[in-house]
């Protein structure tokens, strides 16, 4: 049971790590965009990359 709960605050966590880092991709202003070479557009996969390795 200790395990459930464990894997489940796990990946609440992670989701709530997702959704903040993709906030704040899509709060950088553009020319940081561009000086980081990021597309404004690609923030959900970048989030999904930094938080889940995909």
């Amino acid at each position: 049971m200790t395990t459930l709960l464990s894997q489940i605050q796990d990946r609440l966590r992670k989701r709530a790590a997702y959704r903040r880092t993709v906030a704040e991709l899509r709060a950088m202003p553009l020319d940081v965009a561009i000086d980081l070479d990021m597309d404004p557009s690609a923030a959900e996969q970048v989030a999904a990359e930094a938080v889940y390795g995909r």
